[in-house]
Formats: C-alpha cells, sequence, structure tokens
C-alpha cells in the first residue's frame, strides 16, 4: 500500500505555507479577470486554479478563509473531516472520502469566505484531494485567524478550535508542522473584508 512520503515523490508535493499539508499547482488558466471587475480582490485573478494537496495526521489543514469559492475533490486514501463556520457562526461537518455507503461526499464546495479547516479522521494515514479556486488562488487571498481573534468571534465553537489550531501566543496562528510547532504571524491589510481582524500576506505567490 503506498504511502503518504510516496505520493509526495510521486506527485512532487510541497509543503503548503502557513495553511498546512502538501501540495502542487497543476492548473492556472491563461485569461485574467481584470480587478476592476473583482473588487472582492486585491488585484487581477486567473479564472481558475486547481491544486493536489495531501493531509497526514501531523499536516493538515489548519483554520482559514480565502475569498473565492473553492471545490474539494477526493481522489483516495482516509476519510477527511472538514469543517466549515460562517461569518454567523454557524458550524458544517463535512466527511470527504470515497466511502459513498455512509455520510461521506466525494466532492465539497466551500463558499468564499467561510472558515475552514480540514484534518484526517482519527485512524487516519493520509488523504490525497484536489482542490479547484474561482476566480484563481494567490496567497494573497488567504487570510489565518488566530487562536484568540476566532474565540472571540465565535466563542461556542472553542473545542473545534483547538483541534484545529494549535495557539502558541496571543499574535501568532500555529500548525504542527512536520513534528515542529510553526508560528506564523499574518500580517494586516487595511480596507480588507469586514468580519474579524483582517490578516492577509501582503505578498502575492502562485500556489
Amino acid at each position: 500500500m503506498m504511502t503518504a512520503q510516496d505520493i509526495i515523490k510521486l506527485f512532487d508535493l510541497k509543503p503548503l505555507p502557513e495553511e498546512g499539508g502538501y501540495y502542487k499547482e497543476v492548473y492556472r488558466a491563461n485569461g485574467k479577470i481584470p480587478h476592476n471587475v473583482l473588487k472582492s480582490h486585491s488585484g487581477d485573478r486567473s479564472y481558475s486554479t486547481a491544486i493536489y494537496y495531501l493531509i497526514t495526521p501531523t499536516e493538515f489543514s489548519g483554520f482559514h478563509r480565502v475569498c473565492s469559492d473553492e471545490i474539494f475533490h477526493f481522489y483516495m486514501g482516509d476519510t477527511v473531516e472538514m469543517v466549515q463556520i460562517t461569518s454567523k457562526g454557524e458550524l458544517k461537518r463535512v466527511l470527504i472520502g470515497n466511502n459513498l455507503s455512509s455520510d461521506t461526499q466525494p466532492q465539497v464546495i466551500v463558499p468564499a469566505d467561510v472558515w475552514q479547516g480540514t484534518r484526517l479522521v482519527d485512524g487516519g494515514t493520509w488523504a490525497l484531494l484536489g482542490c479547484t479556486v474561482a476566480p484563481g488562488f494567490e496567497f494573497a487571498d488567504f487570510e489565518g485567524g488566530s487562536f484568540e481573534e476566532l474565540l472571540h468571534l465565535f466563542p461556542q465553537h472553542e473545542k473545534i478550535f483547538r483541534k484545529y489550531i494549535f495557539p502558541r501566543s496571543e499574535s501568532s496562528f500555529s500548525i504542527y508542522s512536520t513534528g515542529k510547532f510553526i508560528t506564523s504571524i499574518f500580517a494586516r491589510r487595511a480596507g480588507s473584508r469586514t468580519m474579524g481582524t483582517p490578516n492577509f500576506f501582503k505578498k502575492s505567490k502562485v500556489r
């Protein structure tokens, strides 16, 4: 049976900065949506992008949101749990996998600006997914909230945040990566989205 390292080597996956997991961009549309018709973003965006995305018990998707719709596709491996939280605090749990006889779905949509986190179901070893984003993804569109910020916004979901976020300090968002706590401090960008403290990367790069 293939291991996570086999998949990483096969697809030449790299660590996904700030979020966690491993990825490789496999598609970026040549066409662009101009900023003047896409006010929700900080600049022009490709029509769409797509990546491979691998998670393991220690490399998972920490809580974050992006300002584009995302579609996750399950390819192989163990079942995944995704948690989504809307701006109103409404929580949705989804199981992603290929065991269609249960409550598992092979494809899940995350609307723009919805907070999300994704982990393996307990006992799983790895899962390979795909993620299609439209308009196309840039790291400038990524926002990760600290444990303290999210707890302030949604105190009723404290147990969820403790599962998907490893608090390290009052000003940081930490994810468990390759056996070590890695602390990522998010730059603030004025004039961004209104829910919570707007933490965005100023540097835009291909995912």
